[in-house]
C-alpha cells in the first residue's frame, strides 16, 4: 500500500478515530525525555547567558501572548486572503 492509498483510507475515517491515527503518529515521532533535555541544554544555556549578560530583554507573560496571538491572527489572515 502505498502512503497516498494509506493517507485516502485513513481521510474516510471518522473525526475521533482520525484524531487517534493522528496522535499514533505524532507520538512515534518522539524523542525520548533524554534526547530532548541533551537537545535544548545548549539552547537554555545560552539564553540564560544573553539574559544575565543584558543581550535581551525579556517580556511578561501578557505582553509575550499578546504578541504571540497577534502574531497567529496576521498569519490566519494572510492564509485565507490568499
Amino acid at each position: 500500500m502505498s502512503t497516498e492509498e494509506l493517507l485516502a483510507q485513513v481521510l474516510e475515517l471518522p473525526r475521533e478515530e482520525r484524531a487517534r491515527v493522528a496522535g499514533e503518529v505524532l507520538s512515534s515521532l518522539e524523542e525520548s525525555e533524554d534526547v530532548v533535555a541533551a537537545s535544548w541544554a545548549p539552547e537554555l544555556e545560552r539564553r540564560s547567558r544573553e539574559i544575565a549578560e543584558g543581550k535581551v530583554q525579556t517580556l511578561d507573560w501578557e505582553t509575550a501572548r499578546a504578541e504571540v496571538l497577534a502574531e497567529l491572527e496576521q498569519r490566519r489572515a494572510r492564509r485565507i486572503s490568499s
